[in-house]
């Protein structure tokens, strides 16, 4: 087959998406979609900034029927939006709060009309045709762009939601707390309910009490799709919710602690995928189960001499995996850091992964980060680390820490800050952390 429905096995009437008590229907979805294609311009490329996700489906979906590319940001500053549209001559923008960009033409998505009829025949899209440009997250470095197709959109839901067993058409509602223009948020929050044939919720609640409060309200059995941040909030808070749901984690390490109390807590299991913008989706694994990650179907990870790489049907060609892995016989694997993540101290060797998990099983620590400053950037090459602890000091925590580390790799300084400077997915990037260090030593009167 080189084509397929743009949607998944809805019946008319139903839900595609809810919001605030109100139900969006197939029927509706795809009458929204067929009015909005009909007006957009014809440019190449689209910037698609909506916020809602159900707003932010209808215009991907109406770019998708016009053979527009939808970029899809990391980041919304107006600087980098500019830059993204000078990167992509005839580029315009797609909002649904009449945002007005400065240098970017945009274009508002009409709200939603009434009942509409269901059409004779459900639009096909080509498997190879692109549809979506994709972004790195910038974390150590310049975002780089990745061109996604229908196909290979279809193909990770189909595989995600196979593997979580969902099955299509089943009474299941999707809640994210990651934003849709994110590639996991894309795969597991847009493209899953949509192949699938299940529903989302149209928000994107942040605060434990708006989560747990859309959680409760899901119709049927509910699904998670969320960060660690959040999901530390989440258990800190006490959240409340329904039993027997499912929450599927990622753009971070999932600490086991954290799942084992998140799974005892809203007796829901609790999965994780690994995946990468280059690469999509590539593997999944029940946080409490270990450290084993199993590709998804169609997904290979092959060892090689120097590195591994991905494989699948709908990929170009085999992908560089960013980190250090371990293959098995069976196909499973295991990872140990990215190699950007490896430093030397003192010819001392560390990941700075496990040296964050470290600190966050501190108790009373609810976010932190060890960073290595740049050489060049004037700064002596010690490790330091950010906290946000509330009522606990640094000293507190630096005697915390040395039960568990090796005295080289204490930081100094360890400074406890009121937040840190992530992003929407909860992605660190490097120049954010390099900020936030220079404040701190222009605050403090000296280098580090």
């Amino acid at each position: 087959m080189h084509e397929t429905p743009l949607i998944g096995s809805y019946s008319p009437d139903d839900t595609v998406a809810w919001r605030q008590g109100q139900a969006h229907t197939a029927r509706q979805f795809l009458a929204d979609v067929r009015c909005l294609a009909e007006v957009l311009p014809d440019r190449p490329a689209v910037l698609n900034l909506a916020d809602s996700r159900y707003e932010f489906l209808v215009g991907f979906a109406a770019a998708i029927l016009r053979g527009q590319l939808t970029l899809l940001p990391q980041r919304r500053a107006p600087e980098a939006l500019r830059r993204l549209v000078d990167d992509h001559p005839g580029c315009y923008a797609l909002t649904d709060q009449d945002e007005a960009i400065e240098g970017i033409d945009a274009v508002s998505i009409p709200p939603g009309g009434g009942a509409a009829p269901w059409p004779k025949h459900i639009p096909l899209v080509p498997l190879n045709q692109a549809v979506a440009v994709a972004f790195t997250s910038g974390s150590t470095g310049r975002p780089v762009p990745n061109t996604k197709t229908w196909g290979a959109l279809t193909a990770v839901a189909q595989a995600t939601g196979s593997r979580l067993g969902i099955t299509d058409g089943d009474r299941i509602g999707v809640v994210a707390t990651v934003p849709h223009q994110h590639m996991f948020g894309l795969e597991a929050s847009v493209m899953l309910p949509l192949v699938h044939g299940v529903a989302m919720y149209a928000g994107r609640p942040l605060f434990p009490a708006d989560i747990g409060s859309v959680l409760s309200n899901a119709a049927g059995r509910w699904m998670l799709v969320t960060t660690p941040l959040h999901l530390r909030a989440c258990v800190t808070e006490r959240m409340q919710v329904p039993s027997g749901g499912l929450i599927l984690s990622a753009t971070a390490p999932l600490a086991r602690t954290l799942a084992q109390e998140a799974e005892r807590m809203f007796q829901s299991n609790v999965h994780e995928i690994f995946g990468f913008a280059e690469a999509g989706s590539v593997a999944e694994r029940r946080t409490i189960d270990g450290e084993r990650w199993t590709p998804l179907e169609g997904v290979c990870v092959r060892q090689g001499q120097d590195s591994c790489t991905v494989e699948a049907r709908y990929l170009p060609a085999p992908v560089p995996i960013p980190d250090r892995v371990t293959v098995e016989p069976t196909g499973a694997f295991f990872l140990h850091g990215r190699e950007a993540d490896q430093v030397n101290v003192a010819g001392h060797r560390v990941s700075l992964g496990d040296l964050n998990q470290t600190l966050l099983r501190i108790d009373g620590v609810q976010d932190g980060i060890f960073f290595l400053p740049d050489e060049e950037a004037g700064f002596v090459t010690r490790l330091m680390a950010f906290v946000v602890a509330p009522g606990k000091t640094s000293e507190e925590i630096q005697r915390a820490l040395r039960a568990h580390l090796d005295p080289v790799f204490l930081p100094r300084p360890l400074v406890c800050v009121p937040s840190l400077p992530r992003n929407a997915t909860g992605k660190l990037p490097r120049e954010a952390v390099l900020e936030l260090s220079r404040q701190w030593t222009k605050a403090d009167g000296h280098g580090v």
